[in-house]
């Protein structure tokens, strides 16, 4: 897509900190990173949404954030990582271009975990939940 940063850092219009290619995908440090080696993988085909991308392309993007975080563990000598994936603006996705942040955890970070993210007071039973997907799956 010709307005999308993240198509253009891909084709090398806008210059970006590589970290990993393959085939499929593109990663680079964030700009705005929340930690050192904050890297942010993209398929390198413009998709907007990860409902949007086919099995081959989704492997090869999670092949490269493997590759990733394998790299953030033994190069900054992380303890961890959290990886993840703002699908949709009510997701918190910024940019209208399929994305997954890989970010190191140390051990004395102070972050907190994917559950922190949010929350609510309203839970349906699970076995509802589960119908609910299941019916979706079954399409």
């Amino acid at each position: 897509m010709a307005d999308c940063i993240f198509c253009k850092i891909v084709d090398g219009e806008i210059e970006a900190n590589k970290i990993f290619e393959n085939s499929s995908a593109f990663a680079f440090l964030d700009a705005n990173p929340l930690v050192d080696g904050h890297v942010v993988v993209v398929p390198k085909g413009h998709v907007e949404r990860f409902s949007d991308m086919d099995g081959e392309a989704a492997a090869g993007l999670f092949d490269a954030v493997q590759a990733v975080h394998d790299a953030i563990l033994s190069g900054l000598d992380a303890d961890g990582t959290n990886i993840g994936l703002n699908d949709g603006k009510a997701a918190g996705q910024a940019i209208p271009h399929t994305h997954v942040h890989v970010i190191p955890r140390y051990s004395d970070d102070g972050g907190g975990s994917l559950h922190s993210i949010v929350q609510s007071d309203d839970i349906s039973e699970l076995e509802e939940v589960q119908e609910k997907l299941l019916s979706s799956l079954c399409r």
